[in-house]
């Protein structure tokens, strides 16, 4: 069935055709990933999917009540609402339905007539069932799961839109989206906002979303974990393959290929026709000949080799050589008022170094790059810069401080040290500024661009140490990777913040984890240190299992566990998304029963009623039993997994991670089941 049917889609930005002729069908179970560069027409085709926008031509048609949930990159919002009125008012319906319910029990006290109170009465009942019906598909609970989930506190869910800034905004209306299950997702770069946790999460809900998707993002791994067919915006127009993005790279090369050897088939077919046309042309015994490979060379067509788009292409020339250790962190400690972000950190960031900070929104990860960058002073502790540090920094936000009056070329040659101007426009040329571009004021820049000529600052002068925050955020998916290839050329000391995955793997060589005021290091970029978190926290419960039985395992400072193999941090370190519930009965293998699995289990048990007490504890014993034997696999798996050896056998590594997180989801079931069960148990 199709959701969504586009017939020769054009749209024009004044003389510039953005898109032309476009053909693309949306199926019911599809998961479609757009690419392209920045202002190629992606998010031009999702406001006119949405209905945002209208076409200059062709037709788009929808399924009769099909349900459309569309994330923009720029949004408008009625601020003065609390933000879990917001979600749960956002399902379409629900308010007309509860006006009704008002309004005929308003009409049922007033009236005398028994046939009319009859009628009325059966239109309430069909009323609280319709109502019934939105609980259980709708239930506040699961709004406040997503919620957690995308990293608000439960404190936030009364608060007004208007008190949040624009990133929290931004996740109030993705977790609105979430929450309506809609049956066409058009999501345009969703992870733009989040941290790492909460990419996380909602890699984990994306991967079980039954709808259709459409998806513009500039992280390589979240794209290729929920796309399975690419729509591109290449320059010789829109094109479709199958597959995710790596598939689209290989066919992409394959195309080229094909063309290649196409074209010198036919330079090599021209070549001999015209040889055999110039040595017997003159002879009349061959002119039948002649003439029929002269016909034969006018018809032959020319091959049209594929263009590609240009790319971001930079590389760092040598840099001078700085002390073995570049920064000396002791004691550092800062607050915002009553505030307290980070404590007592002690590290320090050795020459050759990259590292990557992680963690929460919030958790102070942008505040310790300030203060290692000199921008802002700690409010205890110092930080002591190596011998020959040359410094250089790259703000969130450094885009937005631009001045908008000066040019391209003026604002980036200011910080250049480059010998002459030529060379500057050179820079530019493969941060896409060309010919008249680099004479542009800032002013008129996109966010994209704005972003590329901040980033173009610093590249041409970057010193021997780099500290980046959230480099990637307005560049699109081709010009992240390309980054991401260029520092890698860099060979200075890097300090970045990021939560694009694919960026941090690409990059990092240690992990800063800033949690509960505190940095944790770890060796290794992020997948390693997805594993060893994992490791970490199932050596705990094991220990606290060997050691006290069955009373719960305790969490584990800076932890993080994987679900459906993917990084959600520890359940002590964020109860707003699983916290504790401990008056309830802890878990057959020791681990503590969260506060969401134990109301979906109340949930299960109100509605069934009270079952038979044999069979009850049968059902108890019987998941008791599968849980401790799959928990016994897996423990062997979460060990395998931190052996060295096991590591370097990429093939072997990743059929052990693939097994353990399926069977951790076969795992979070049973418990759910047995909470369900054990609920049941007579007191």
């Amino acid at each position: 069935m199709s959701l969504a049917t586009i017939e020769n889609l054009t749209v024009s930005f004044g003389a510039r055709k953005i898109i032309d002729g476009l053909n693309l069908r949306v199926g019911e179970s599809d998961r479609i990933g757009l690419i392209g560069r920045n202002g190629s027409g992606k998010s031009t085709l999702l406001r006119v999917l949405s209905g945002a926008m209208e076409p200059d031509a062709g037709s788009v048609r929808t399924a009769r009540g099909m349900r459309i949930g569309y994330l923009p990159q720029e949004l408008e919002m009625d601020e003065s609402v609390g933000l879990e009125q917001k979600l749960l008012a956002s399902v379409p319906g629900r308010t007309d339905l509860e006006t009704s319910l008002e309004a005929a029990e308003e009409q049922l006290e007033i009236t005398d007539d028994t046939d009319e109170q009859m009628a009325l009465a059966q239109k309430l009942a069909d009323l609280h069932e319709e109502l019934l019906h939105f609980d259980q598909h709708f239930s506040p609970h699961e709004g406040r799961r997503i919620l957690a989930g995308l990293g608000f506190k439960r404190s936030d869910f009364a608060r007004p839109i208007g008190e949040f800034s624009g990133g929290w905004k931004m996740r109030a209306e993705l977790a609105s989206l979430l929450f309506q299950q809609p049956d066409l997702l058009m999501l345009d770069e969703p992870t733009n906002h989040l941290d790492i946790p909460s990419v996380a999460w909602l890699s984990e809900f994306l991967g079980k979303f039954r709808g259709a998707t459409i998806l513009i993002c500039h992280d390589r791994e979240f794209l290729n974990e929920h796309i399975d067919r690419i729509v591109a915006y290449e320059p010789e127009g829109v094109r479709q393959y199958a597959g995710n993005y790596q598939k689209y790279k290989l066919a992409r090369v394959e195309e080229v290929a094909i063309l290649g050897r196409r074209s010198k088939n036919l330079e090599r077919e021209r070549d001999q026709a015209e040889r055999f046309i110039r040595r017997f042309r003159a002879q009349a015994t061959k002119a039948k000949a002649v003439q029929s490979r002269i016909k034969a060379l006018e018809k032959m067509d020319d091959v049209t080799m594929l263009e590609s788009d240009a790319t971001l292409s930079f590389r760092f020339p040598p840099c001078a050589r700085s002390g073995e250790v570049v920064f000396d962190l002791s004691g550092i400690g800062h607050s915002y008022g009553n505030l307290r972000v980070l404590g007592n950190v002690g590290l320090n960031v050795r020459r050759g170094q990259r590292v990557a900070i992680v963690g929460s929104n919030g958790a102070g990860k942008s505040t310790l790059l300030k203060i290692m960058a000199g921008r802002l002073a700690p409010t205890e502790g110092k930080v002591a810069r190596g011998y020959n540090t040359a410094v250089g920094y790259y703000a969130q936000h450094v885009a937005d401080d631009l001045p908008l009056g000066s040019s391209v070329l003026d604002e980036v040659w200011r910080s250049s040290k480059l010998d002459d101007v030529s060379r500057t426009r050179s820079v530019l040329g493969t941060f896409f500024f060309s010919g008249d571009d680099v004479d542009k004021k800032i002013g008129v820049l996109s966010g994209g661009e704005k972003a590329r000529v901040a980033l173009a600052k610093l590249l041409v002068d970057p010193g021997n140490v780099m500290l980046m925050d959230e480099p990637t955020n307005h560049l699109d998916l081709e010009s992240a990777e390309a980054l991401a290839e260029a520092m890698a050329t860099f060979g200075g000391t890097l300090v970045f913040v990021s939560h694009n995955r694919s960026f941090v793997n690409r990059l990092a060589t240690r992990i800063w984890n800033v949690e509960n005021n505190r940095v944790e290091e770890y060796p290794g970029n992020l997948d390693a240190y997805i594993v060893h978190c994992n490791q970490r926290t199932h050596q705990a419960e094991d220990d606290d299992e060997s050691a006290n039985g069955a009373g719960g395992a305790p969490q584990v400072p800076g932890a993080a566990a994987l679900i459906d193999g993917r990084l959600a941090p520890a359940a002590a370190e964020k109860p707003s998304t699983v916290a504790v519930q401990k008056p309830t009965a802890a878990s057959p293998a020791g681990k503590p029963v969260t506060s969401a699995k134990v109301a979906k289990g109340a949930d299960k048990s109100s509605k069934k009623g009270r079952m038979n007490p044999m069979l009850v504890r049968k059902k108890v014993a019987e998941y008791e039993h599968r849980i401790a034997e799959l928990e016994k696999v897996q423990a062997e798996r979460s060990a395998e997994l931190t052996k060295p050896e096991i590591y370097e056998n990429q093939p072997r590594y990743h059929d052990i991670l693939s097994s353990y997180t399926t069977d951790q989801q076969k795992l979070e079931e049973l418990i759910v089941r047995w909470e369900s069960f054990s609920a049941e148990l007579p007191d």
